[in-house]
């Protein structure tokens, strides 16, 4: 379901697994993408973060995965903890594990987040037949992220419109662009829409680290929920 995993765990909660991994991004000499590691961490975070929070789950405990080096262990810690205090969240525990028999030409880090969720507050399958659509933010990758940070959807703006009367779901976009997670999301709550269309935004591309979200919401909302997004806000048409 999504891009995490339900496990029960007492009778009314599940744990919720949610994970996101970046290569070749980094301060090496053989990175793709040339960036400081505290912001690989940074982004990484707000992935596997965002994909948490947007099925109603509350973060626990974050594992980093570090194929960098030991001396990285703290700016990648660094990195995590600063998404944290951009969204007024209090830090979880970390842990995790640091390849140091072997070093590697280019970066690896992978990010675990575990959080949980009661049942009745899981926030899937809301998504109405006469919803309507939206995307917060611009898709975004590679170097793109670095120059125009501008344009990423804020996590705060996320967490607000997740306590939205008016919003059903949030999903987070990930490398197979807008298009594919209206699909899924259409096809988990059984809607048989034809398509989606934008004249703004791209709903094909990569959305590299979760630069944007896909919004579905009761169309009486919009209003509101444009203003709360701003100029982050991207109204999807739907067609039939």
């Amino acid at each position: 379901m999504r891009d995490v995993i339900f496990l029960p765990n007492v009778s009314d909660e599940y744990l919720v697994i949610a994970a996101d991994n970046s290569a070749g991004v980094g301060e090496k000499d053989f990175d793709v993408v040339q960036v400081d590691y505290e912001t690989v961490a940074y982004f990484g975070l707000r992935v596997a973060l965002s994909e948490c929070l947007a099925v109603g789950a509350t973060p626990i405990a974050l594992v980093i995965q570090n194929f960098i080096g030991d001396e990285e262990w703290d700016r990648l810690k660094k990195g995590c903890c600063k998404i944290f205090s951009e969204c007024d969240m209090e830090p979880i525990p970390i842990t995790g594990s640091t390849e140091s028999n072997f070093s590697m030409v280019q970066s690896a880090v992978g990010i675990i987040v575990i959080g949980k969720v009661k049942k009745d507050e899981m926030k899937i399958k809301r998504t109405t037949k006469d919803a309507k659509f939206a995307c917060i933010g611009r898709p975004l990758v590679g170097e793109e992220v670095i120059k125009n940070k501008e344009e990423i959807a804020p996590l705060s703006l996320i967490q607000k419109l997740l306590d939205h009367k008016s919003v059903y779901e949030i999903v987070p976009v990930g490398s197979k662009g807008i298009q594919f997670e209206w699909n899924e999301l259409c096809q988990e709550n059984g809607l048989n829409h034809s398509m989606i269309v934008s004249k703004k935004i791209d709903i094909k591309k990569s959305a590299g680290p979760a630069t944007c979200f896909l919004l579905s919401y009761d169309p009486a909302g919009e209003k509101d929920i444009a203003a709360i997004a701003g100029r982050h806000f991207y109204r999807l048409y739907t067609g039939d």
